[in-house]
């Protein structure tokens, strides 16, 4: 089985000064601005990291959830954050770090229990697979 999913951007004028915007197949970006000010200025408006970071964050989310099903849990509660990090380097840019920030209230589970699940969802989920940057992953139970 194979799923595809789809957005789109679009681009025009130069990297400063330029604006683009972004739309997903379901809608739920539908002509979103970015550019240079939403990415490296702090203006409102999305950017490619806040982007990896919510795909990120909600597909290891999913994930866990899969995992505490197969051993039994169900999640009350699955809160995840994810920073991307995007570094200046020799020849540009490169997103160098993900932090992956877990807090979840689970009834009857063990902290061993949980960790165990949480590092093993770190590597099985989608988009972690997708990533070379480095991902470090924190975890709490409430």
């Amino acid at each position: 089985m194979t799923i595809k999913k789809t957005a789109h951007s679009s681009w025009s004028g130069d990297i400063k000064s330029g604006k683009g915007s972004i739309s997903t197949q379901s809608g739920a970006l539908d002509k979103q601005p970015y550019g240079f000010n939403t990415r490296f200025e702090g203006k409102a408006g999305t950017n490619p990291e806040e982007l990896v970071a919510a795909a990120h964050s909600s597909c290891f989310s999913m994930a866990l959830s899969l995992a505490l099903t197969e051993a039994g849990f169900t999640a009350d509660d699955i809160t995840t954050k994810a920073s991307v990090s995007l570094d200046e380097v020799d020849d540009g840019f490169e997103v160098s770090h993900i932090a992956l920030e877990v807090t979840a209230k689970i009834a009857d589970i063990s902290e061993e229990t949980f960790n165990e699940l949480c590092q093993q969802t770190k590597q099985g989920c989608p988009i972690s697979k997708l990533m070379n940057a480095e991902i470090s992953l924190s975890q709490k139970l409430n």
